[in-house]
């Protein structure tokens, strides 16, 4: 059995099975790619609930394994060379799953490269940006009463928002196949539904998309790693 012990996280949050990857993370759009990942690769895992609140991601047991405090991350015991692997960034632990499979990332170079381009996208702007515009429209950033980042977070969702759709026009996927482009974008296009903006965004605009989301949310591996690890303990 694998000796997990090296990582300081194990202490607080305790292997049933140290054999299996270890998950911790919570049902935000961005804890749910990894889950969601694991569903769909089929590696065996357990599950730890990861609250966003400071007594969890800023306890030292997690911050052991992730310096910046934001979930998801995973331990695999059978790393590199079969040595225990620590990992934290929602985007590094797909494309990590993903060449450990051996599936998800493209079926060649060029949708590989595709695949990882997206992803990239949806890190440096969907993700942050959705985001934000949910702080300043549902969250404590409504109480502020100057409208100017509000609108600036809802302009530039509005705009991702028209490049995703743009790139899905007669298309069922991101890249054509499914892959890690669509399980990292298409939990953020469902967060409209949570932050309550979708009028803002323009998202009816867009009738294609919501056939997306519901091709998307139709998977069984999806269904289980939205609720993955279960939001109440």
């Amino acid at each position: 059995m694998a000796d997990l012990s090296a990582f300081p996280i194990t202490r607080r949050w305790v292997p049933q099975d140290p054999s299996v990857i270890q998950l911790f993370s919570f049902p935000t759009p961005n804890g749910v790619k990894a889950s969601i990942m694991l569903e769909e690769t089929g590696f065996p895992y357990e599950a730890h609930r990861v609250t966003l609140s400071d007594a969890d991601v800023k306890s030292p047991e997690f911050l052991s394994l992730n310096p910046n405090n934001k979930i998801p991350a995973i331990i695999d015991p059978d790393g590199p060379g079969g040595a225990p692997l620590g990992l934290f960034e929602s985007g590094a632990i797909l494309i990590y799953l993903a060449d450990k499979a051996g599936t998800l990332i493209g079926s060649g170079g060029a949708k590989r490269a595709e695949a990882i381009q997206w992803l990239m996208w949806q890190m440096g702007g969907l993700g942050p940006m959705f985001g934000q515009m949910g702080y300043f429209s549902k969250f404590a950033g409504k109480e502020i009463e100057d409208p100017r980042p509000r609108e600036r977070y809802v302009d530039e969702s509005r705009r991702l928002l028209g490049v995703i759709a743009g790139r899905l026009e007669g298309r069922d996927w991101v890249t054509g196949e499914y892959s890690i482009a669509d399980i990292a974008i298409a939990p953020w296009l469902n967060a409209l539904n949570f932050y309550e903006t979708k009028d803002a965004v323009g998202w009816d605009d867009h009738p294609h998309l919501q056939a997306y989301l519901d091709r998307f949310m139709a998977r069984d591996a999806v269904a289980k790693g939205m609720r993955t690890p279960p939001r109440e303990g």
